[in-house]
């Protein structure tokens, strides 16, 4: 879902903007923090542009549908009521 580079680029980032005495924790700090946002992510349960596209398309689709069944209703109730 998310591209793996992304968040080590990002993790890579934050543990370079730590003091520089912390050298020495800086694997492991970009390590957890990694492993951090993956988790955060992972638990957001987000889609990818593509599959919010495609459900964007279907969901567009199907209201189109219901407009044409909810005109044919009408249509058939106004029928009904003339007879």
């Amino acid at each position: 879902m998310f591209d793996p580079k992304k968040i080590d680029e990002i993790a890579s980032r934050l543990a370079d903007s730590m003091p520089p005495g912390l050298d020495a924790i800086r694997t492991d700090l970009e390590k957890n923090i990694h492993a951090a946002l993956q988790g955060v992510l992972n638990n957001m349960d987000l889609v990818t542009r593509e599959e919010f596209e495609v459900q964007k398309a279907v969901l567009a689709k199907t209201r189109q549908k219901l407009e044409t069944l909810e005109q044919q209703l009408q249509t058939l109730e106004a029928q009904m009521t003339k007879e």
